[in-house]
């Protein structure tokens, strides 16, 4: 399955003690390699921080899994690798994408999200 083009990707992320944490998130895919944004004080993003290794797949919009869960590695990106994330959800998700990245830099300023790239194992 092509997880660039589904709607929404379950992101499961672990505390120190292992626990999963799943989240839903918007996916864009480009070059072989997914690509998410969240705000920069998120959970997921202080755990990607601390390990990249997660779970991806397909989800409905409330995280129910839609397909095969399958390991991955993030890693969290500078300010252009944010920006070109931010082009891609907003290319892919049309006027509500374009609305959704308006409103987090109103709401969050620049710095106030984070890019995050995913490569499946």
């Amino acid at each position: 399955m092509d997880l660039a083009a589904v709607k929404y990707l379950l992101l499961t992320t672990f505390r120190k003690d292992g626990t999963a944490v799943p989240t839903p998130v918007w996916v864009a895919g480009g070059d072989g390699t997914l690509y998410a944004w969240s705000a920069a004080q998120a959970g997921k993003v202080k755990r990607i921080r601390r390990s990249g290794d997660v779970l991806v797949g397909p989800c409905d919009l409330r995280g129910k899994p839609t397909g095969e869960q399958v390991p991955a590695t993030a890693r969290l990106l500078d300010g252009p690798g944010t920006d070109r994330v931010q082009a891609l959800i907003a290319k892919k998700y049309g006027v509500v994408g374009k609305l959704s990245v308006l409103g987090s830099r109103l709401r969050r300023g620049r710095n106030g999200t984070i890019g995050i790239e995913i490569k499946t194992a």
